[in-house]
């Protein structure tokens, strides 16, 4: 394909709005009035393109169709922001992402090393998704995580305590404390461990006759269990072996009063919304590392509280707010703008959205496959990656692009640094070529009797979910002339062009 189109890029900057289109919240309250403290300005409101596009990813994972983009560009509604966070929210693609996101921090993965073996991956992640498109009250959400009993196979929240490399009672103390407290209990002083770990003394498990089905049971008869446990705050209870310590462990951590349990998930889902927590990392919390801005988050965990743990009700809260809404495009170079959050950040669209994307804007499918089948994994074609439901399938694209493997539960695992083989894949693989250029989407817009204008209408909302400026419109006209109007080939590589640049491969 021809390099003459890969700069094209807006000249005059379509990212930002003249007016604000939202009321402040007291969220914002808080958050602009710590900017004013630091002398720093907000950036401007984004436009309505970039909010159309911003939200559709951040809450769905999955681009706007160039007609659900018209749609919003040309509605005239004033609270059509607020309205389209509502759409979003019960959409089943909803379910499907942050399916995707809890089952990185579950270690949802067939294979080694974790080793659920593909029944209880799937019927783990059928859960998982269940509970989201539910909207199951957080507490309760953990609570069955941590207390359940029976058969991997048949009650899939004990796959909770089967999805871990280490499990002995400090092992599962560490996971425990890394998904639920944002804590990295290695780093305690031993004996806190050992008091928190004494809590999980009384788990076992056996096999029964299925193949790979195992059972996840409290066994008050074990020998060697712990007779007294300790909680990460200090208190000491005494384990009497009639009941389970797990349920105890529970009690404490779900209470309104335990900042440890309402600080670590409100924490995990501004960094899940902005790509960086108030507290920074979310799987780093601790009293060394302290929130950028206390009293947003203590605001995030009273509202999570007073919500029944409702966790829509905080994605709602941060997604209306004009914070959220402000433009990635920063009016000051000053490091603490970022922590603050006085702009957008720019993120990369993860693996399985970037993969997903190019499948929709081109209209083909993708192949996924575990490399060790036990037993083969059969997926169709038509599956979208964000809703797959075992780590241990993936494509070569998807482990390019920085899929996390779930060995550890840690953000960290998915890497979202550029490389140059990424670049080279988007730019030359025969893989992105072929989806272009055999693209039945593709190819029915440039044979419609739309003028050119339209068809350049049509392609930069479905990549961009923005219309053209004047400038980057002359600038295709001039290709298109250049190439003898061929259409096939001008929208071709116009949208090659467009998925090579930055705009499209960041969340802005």
């Amino acid at each position: 394909m021809s390099l003459a189109l890969a700069g094209v890029c807006a000249a005059a900057s379509p990212f930002e709005s003249p007016t604000v289109t939202t009321a402040p919240t007291p969220l914002d309250h808080l958050v602009f009035q710590r900017l004013q403290q630091l002398g720093l300005a907000p950036a401007n409101p984004c436009s309505d393109a970039v909010f159309v596009r911003r939200v559709y990813l951040d809450v769905t994972g999955t681009l706007p169709t160039a007609q659900q983009a018209h749609d919003f560009l040309e509605s005239k509604d004033p609270k059509k922001r607020a309205a389209l966070i509502e759409r979003l929210l019960s959409r089943e693609e909803f379910a499907d992402y942050w399916a995707m996101k809890w089952c990185d921090l579950l270690r949802v993965k067939a294979e080694f090393p974790i080793n659920l073996w593909p029944n209880a991956a799937q019927a783990y992640h059928r859960w998982i998704r269940a509970s989201i498109r539910e909207n199951k009250p957080y507490d309760q959400f953990v609570r069955e995580l941590l207390t359940e009993s029976g058969s991997n196979f048949r009650v899939p929240p004990v796959n909770f305590y089967r999805a871990m490399q280490n499990r002995d009672p400090q092992g599962i103390a560490r996971t425990v404390a890394l998904t639920f407290m944002g804590a990295r209990a290695e780093k305690w002083p031993k004996e806190r461990l050992d008091g928190m770990a004494a809590f999980f003394s009384h788990l076992s498990y056996k096999s029964t006759l299925e193949w790979k089905e195992e059972i996840v049971y409290f066994d008050p008869g074990k020998s060697n269990a712990a007779t007294r446990a300790t909680f990460p705050g200090g208190a000491t209870v005494e384990l009497d072996g009639e009941r389970d310590p797990r349920e105890i462990f529970a009690d404490w951590l779900i209470s309104p009063q335990n900042p440890w349990f309402t600080r670590n998930i409100a924490n995990r889902v501004w960094a899940w919304l902005f790509g960086r927590g108030i507290i920074h990392e979310p799987d780093d919390i601790r009293e060394d590392n302290p929130p950028s801005h206390p009293e947003l988050l203590a605001f995030l965990q009273r509202e999570l509280v007073n919500s029944r743990y409702d966790l829509r009700h905080l994605y709602r809260l941060i997604l209306n707010s004009q914070t959220y809404q402000l433009s990635s495009v920063p009016k000051s170079k000053d490091p603490a703008a970022v922590s603050h959050f006085a702009f957008y950040p720019l993120r990369r669209l993860e693996a399985e959205v970037l993969i997903d994307a190019l499948n929709q804007i081109t209209g083909t499918t993708e192949k996924y496959s575990s490399p060790i089948p036990e037993p083969f994994t059969f997926i169709p074609e038509t599956q979208r990656a964000i809703a797959l439901p075992d780590g241990s399938i993936s494509s070569s694209f998807l482990e390019l692009f920085g899929k996390p493997p779930r060995d550890t539960g840690l953000e960290s695992e998915r890497s979202a640094r550029p490389t140059a083989a990424q670049r080279l894949h988007l730019l030359n693989s025969s893989h992105i070529q072929r989806k272009l250029e055999q693209s039945p989407t593709l190819q029915r817009l440039a044979e419609s009797k739309g003028t050119l204008r339209d068809i350049v209408n049509t392609v930069y909302l479905t990549i961009l979910s923005r219309y053209p400026t004047e400038e980057e419109f002359k600038a295709v006209e001039s290709y298109s002339k250049s190439a003898g109007n061929r259409r096939r080939e001008t929208v071709t590589d116009l949208a090659w062009a467009l998925i090579n640049t930055a705009e499209f491969q960041y969340r802005h």
